[in-house]
């Protein structure tokens, strides 16, 4: 399955997971946007500082930085192994992750060259369980020192660190910047929530996708802003003002369209116990949301652990059974059959730019966009309730997505995006309670919608639009958004079944993604091609999730 690197450690009390295993340990790696943080040994010393001051921007001020830790890493070493000056298990772990993905070669190679030493001192030594980012994309695809070091330097001297889910979505730099402008604004910035809930919110909200990699990074941002450890242990010991957002996590999460007027007046009516006010709330909507839609982007790119996170290191030796895990090749990639599928595509992407608009009643089009969504794309399940460490952060774990409309069963209200919409409606919600978030939004959305390098697969200069749109308009049909002037027919003339089951799974049971569903579709197209995808169903079923919430906040101001 995506995501399923093994650890090989000890388990403790605090709540994370590697995706999709039942794997768990104290919390030991960075957040987001975090410096790293350490889970019983403290590494608040001089080492620490030394760390830190590898992100300066001053490049005299990171070589005397190197030297620092250099040498007392090696004053460390020199000591009795029993003294409380040797090396923490925290900073063998960053010299790990740095040894590992740190764009700055002279301070990948020290770090390299440091655990060597410790390794040659006698000192156990982690190694990472994982080749690479991503179980599915192979890591030469993804080269520290490619076209897009830029951005991972600058990654790295903003937040400390370049992670996994930076690094596969550095494949595509100029989505990559706005996310990271979005993520520091929701997390960082000034805002109605204080910065510890803000990541006990996204924690939350991750839990419900089973997303061990965003609890495990969002656990260490909530402990680094000051967060209580208890919390972590389980629902019952955050504040009722927190917990209070369990309703509305559970529908945005899973099915957004039941959310109402009435779940917003229960929390920022007068009278409501606890008390939202509408900018707090607005502000943890987003956040979880936002989380809710990168949980489908870390499973549908098969994210692996941090090599400084549980789940991502061992302290074992390798061995000839246990060699660090590779993306699996997709056996049908080179079949013949491939090829053609991408020239059936080709031509049936011409057509539908070249042909006339055709003469169709409004009741042919709805009639359309209802078969679409209320087609039969079986997802298998394949990870049932949340692993135990993880269900302490989620409340009633069998709810989950369910179809739209059923065939045969009476359906919600489809909403017209004619009658409510981002560009209309939503942005100027979001603008008026939480401004500067709206436009930070609004770009993104933008950036993903045009996103295009006009090629496929082995094609150059192609124009992309009508399958970019089919699959935005796809996603915001399985959650019941109709464009009116959309043709629906042309989803089933553009994405095959295979893509349709990798979709419907991503955008809506993330947690039930696998490689095997990864490699059936686009077989013969660029792996970054399906980041591509991925970044679609992402910034789409955000898109979709957020119109269904602010609709019911903006009936709650009438």
């Amino acid at each position: 399955m995506i995501g399923s690197a093994e650890p090989d450690v000890n388990m403790a009390s605090l709540t994370c997971l590697d995706n999709g295993e039942d794997n768990s340990k104290k919390v030991s790696g960075s957040g987001v946007s975090c410096r790293f943080k350490s889970d019983s040994e403290s590494d608040s010393g001089p080492v620490a500082k030394s760390f830190a001051r590898l992100c300066s921007r001053d490049e005299g001020e990171r070589a005397s930085a190197l030297e620092e830790l250099s040498q007392k890493v090696l004053v460390c070493l020199g000591m009795d192994r029993s003294d409380s000056e040797q090396l923490s298990k925290q900073t063998l772990l960053h010299l790990l992750r740095l040894s590992n993905s740190c764009p700055l070669q002279e301070v990948r190679s020290k770090a390299t060259e440091l655990l060597r030493t410790a390794k040659e001192e006698g000192v156990e030594i982690p190694r990472a369980l994982a080749s690479g980012p991503s179980s599915v994309i192979p890591a030469k695809e993804m080269p520290i020192e490619g076209p897009n070091h830029d951005v991972l330097i600058e990654s790295f001297l903003s937040l400390g660190r370049v992670d996994h889910l930076t690094m596969v979505m550095a494949l595509h730099p100029a989505y990559l910047s706005c996310f990271l402008r979005t993520q520091q604004a929701l997390l960082e910035l000034d805002g109605p929530l204080p910065h510890h809930w803000r990541h006990y919110i996204s924690i939350m909200a991750a839990a419900r996708h089973h997303c061990s990699y965003l609890v495990q990074q969002h656990s260490a941002g909530f402990l680094e802003t000051g967060g209580e450890e208890s919390w972590l242990s389980g629902l019952e010991h955050a504040p009722a003002k927190l917990r209070s957002l369990q309703t509305l996590n559970k529908l945005l999460a899973h099915r957004p369209w039941l959310i109402t007027q009435q779940h917003i007046e229960e929390l920022v009516c007068p009278g409501a116990e606890p008390r939202w006010s509408l900018a707090e709330l607005i502000h943890a909507v987003i956040l979880m949301a936002h989380t809710h839609a990168l949980c489908s982007f870390v499973w549908g790119c098969g994210l692996n652990p941090e090599p400084d996170h549980a789940g991502g290191y061992t302290f074992q030796p390798p061995s000839p059974s246990h060699l660090p895990r590779s993306p699996a090749h997709e056996d049908g990639r080179q079949e013949a059959d491939g090829t053609v599928e991408v020239e059936v595509l080709m031509k049936r992407m011409a057509e539908l730019q070249q042909q006339e608009e055709e003469e169709c009643s409004q009741e042919e089009m709805v009639s359309r966009f209802e078969r679409e969504r209320s087609e039969s794309i079986p997802t298998a399940v394949v990870r049932g309730a949340p692993p135990d460490l993880l269900l302490c952060l989620v409340v009633d774990p069998e709810f989950r997505y369910e179809d739209f409309a059923p065939r045969g069963e009476q359906s919600p209200t489809t909403m017209r995006a004619q009658d409510y919409s981002w560009e209309d409606h939503g942005f100027s919600l979001v603008n008026r309670l939480l401004p500067d978030m709206s436009h930070l939004l609004d770009e993104k959305f933008q950036v993903v919608s045009n996103l295009t390098y006009h090629r496929m697969a082995m094609h150059e200069g192609v124009d992309t639009y009508t399958l970019r749109k089919a699959l935005w308009n796809y996603i915001h049909c399985l959650y019941g958004i109709r464009y009116d002037d959309y043709d629906y027919g042309s989803i089933n003339v553009l994405l095959e079944r295979s893509l349709k089951v990798f979709v419907k799974t991503v955008a809506c049971y993330p947690e039930q993604t696998t490689t095997r569903i990864y490699c059936a579709f686009w077989r013969h197209f660029r792996h970054s091609e399906k980041v591509h995808a991925n970044l679609i169903v992402m910034e789409a079923r955000l898109q979709a999730a957020l119109l269904y919430v602010l609709r019911a906040i903006t009936h709650y101001m009438r």
